[in-house]
Formats: structure tokens, C-alpha cells, sequence
């Protein structure tokens, strides 16, 4: 039995299950940093809810490393994943790929490529905006003389920044929050990119079936 293949087969059983423990990350996370003033015994178990999951993530990290059978290239090979453990906010962002491959399981996708493309880009980029919202929100609503002081404001400028637009009206002044910024500018430059690479590609596709079906026939 080949390393591929356990792999694959465990990706294939633990998908679903850390899709779900990546949305509930989210959401613990989202309580405790919109929440400030629960409860302590609340506060506590979305507290327990954030490690459980980022705990999971953990184990299917070791695993996969194990399955691999890489040793320490799999590190390298693998650095997104790295990534995304030690950044586990970004973890939520894979849930697109968790969808796919439940479509793939039930046959075909419904859509065709560039619409899935775009769909999966929009989805991407709502999650990667609300938890990078959350995490300035978090760093930034403190910090003297920071613009952010709501979660609104956040909003606002986490959608000027994927946008690549960059208004300038709030802008973080924290180190965190300007590495925060970083990682999203890079982020939706490549998101966007791909839609719009996608959208290019659609389009010259139609106008070239256009021009196929206008082109008389060769004798």
C-alpha cells in the first residue's frame, strides 16, 4: 500500500470533519472577540471550542506528515499547510476546498469551470475578509491613536484592502495590524487575479465560438 493512497484516504475521510471544526474555530473566535464582556464560564467554552479545533488541525497536520512519508520535506512541500497551522484563521479559507471535493464524490460539479472558479473566489474571499476584520478589529481597537475602533471600521477597511482601492481613511497602526494588512493585500491580489484571469478566459472562449459559428464552411 502505497503513502499516496493512505493519504488520499485520509484527506477523503477527515475532510468534512475539519471543515466543520474550521467554521466552529470561526465562529468561537468571532464570540470571543465581538463578546468581550461574557460571561467567564461562556467565555471559557468558546475559549475550549477554539483549541479543540486548532488541536484537530494539529493531529491532521502529524498524520498527514506521517502518511506522507516525506519527513521533514513535507514541510517544505507543503508550506501552505504549515501555514495555515500556525495561522489557524486562515484555516476556514479551506472549506472551498472541502466543498469541492464533497461535489466531486457525488459525481460532477453542477457548474461549469469558470463559474465555480468564481464562486469559490467569492467565497474565499468572504471568509479571508471576515477573519482578517476580526483579527485587526482584535489588535487594532485598543492601540493609541488606532483609527479602528469598531468592527464596522474594520469592515470597511478590510473590504478597501482585498479591493486593492485602499482609501486611507482608517488604516492600522499596530505591527501586528499592519502585517495583517500585508498577508490581505497579497491575498486579494491573487484572488482577484484569478477571477478576473477567469472572466478573460470565459470571454475569449465565447468570442471564439462566436467567430467558429460565423466562419463559413470549408469546401
Amino acid at each position: 500500500m502505497d503513502d499516496d493512497s493512505r493519504l488520499t484516504r485520509w484527506d477523503r475521510r477527515t475532510d468534512l470533519a475539519l471543515g466543520i471544526a474550521s467554521l466552529v474555530f470561526l465562529g468561537s473566535y468571532a464570540v470571543h472577540v465581538l463578546a468581550p464582556g461574557m460571561p467567564k464560564a461562556a467565555h471559557a467554552f468558546f475559549l475550549s471550542l477554539m483549541y479543540t479545533a486548532w488541536a484537530m488541525f494539529g493531529v491532521d497536520y502529524a498524520v498527514r506528515w506521517r502518511l506522507s512519508g516525506e519527513g521533514p520535506g513535507f514541510v517544505r512541500r507543503h508550506w501552505l499547510d504549515t501555514v495555515v497551522l500556525v495561522l489557524p484563521l486562515l484555516r476556514p479559507v479551506r472549506v472551498v476546498r472541502t466543498y469541492e471535493s464533497i461535489q466531486r464524490r457525488h459525481g460532477e460539479p453542477r457548474l461549469p469551470l469558470h463559474a465555480r472558479v468564481a464562486a469559490y473566489s467569492a467565497l474565499s474571499i468572504s471568509l479571508l475578509g471576515f477573519s482578517g476584520a476580526l483579527a485587526v478589529y482584535q489588535v487594532e481597537r485598543s492601540a493609541p491613536n488606532a483609527s479602528i475602533r469598531t468592527f464596522g471600521d474594520s469592515l470597511w477597511w478590510t473590504c478597501s484592502t482585498l479591493s486593492t482601492v485602499g482609501y486611507g481613511d482608517y488604516v492600522p497602526v499596530t505591527t501586528l495590524g499592519r502585517f495583517i494588512a500585508a498577508g490581505l493585500m497579497a491575498c486579494g491580489l491573487a484572488l482577484l487575479g484569478t477571477v478576473t484571469g477567469s472572466f478573460s478566459s470565459w470571454m475569449l472562449q465565447r468570442f471564439s465560438l462566436g467567430e467558429d459559428e460565423r466562419r463559413p464552411p470549408e469546401n
